[in-house]
């Protein structure tokens, strides 16, 4: 019994000192590397030494992590989108309670199979996905967001799916905006299909 306990006790060393270096979060690849079958990551689940975070992921003290650094830790490929991405734009005064995040149109969706944080991909092809992106540091972590122009144009692409009253006092914003650059506008604007959109809401604007 000894043994056995002392063979237990150096797997969840190494498991423990993994999660660490991956920054509390592994796959369920990574765990069947550490020589955890099936069987025992179900066991540690059930002892409460693994938690589940969503399929194919697994943490060791990762759920207690803010929103803000597990979204950064599960979604390093995405963007943040929409509401959200207008939120860390400074264009929103609460950020949605749901995280909207572009990502390319061939992720997996079981990707997105978790209960928390709740989060809303958006699939977008390969080609424009990164299109206005920068990185920029959140409280906790760091992830991809649209420029200001490129949402203006997506958020004119998908205004069926805002609130009105949001979507006008973005564009009022906009208009006010004197950082804002027309050119590169008009250029998502066209990448993105909404020219005359942008003309018919705020083109006697600009």
């Amino acid at each position: 019994m000894g043994k056995i306990q002392d063979k237990k006790e150096a797997l969840l060393e190494k498991l423990s000192q993994e999660m660490k270096a991956n920054g509390g979060l592994m796959k369920t690849s990574q765990l069947y590397e550490l020589s955890l079958d099936y069987r025992k990551i179900k066991q540690f689940v059930e002892e409460g030494v693994l938690e589940r975070v969503k399929s194919g992921y697994y943490g060791m003290g990762f759920l207690g992590k803010s929103e803000e650094t597990m979204i950064s830790e599960l979604f390093p490929d995405g963007v943040l989108y929409l509401e959200t991405a207008l939120f860390y734009r400074g264009y929103l005064k609460t950020r949605p309670v749901c995280w909207q995040i572009a990502v390319d149109k061939n992720t997996s969706k079981s990707r997105f199979k978790m209960n928390y944080p709740p989060v809303k991909p958006y699939y977008l092809e390969a080609d424009i996905l990164m299109l206005g992106a920068e990185k920029i540091s959140l409280k906790e972590g760091n992830m991809f967001v649209y420029n200001i122009e490129r949402l203006i144009c997506d958020c004119l692409k998908f205004e069926e799916k805002l609130e009105r009253a949001m979507l006008q006092h973005l564009l009022r914003q906009y208009i006010e905006e004197p950082q804002k650059d027309i050119q590169k506008l008009l250029e998502y604007a066209r990448i993105r299909r909404v020219t005359q959109k942008i003309q018919n809401r705020i083109g006697v604007w600009l």
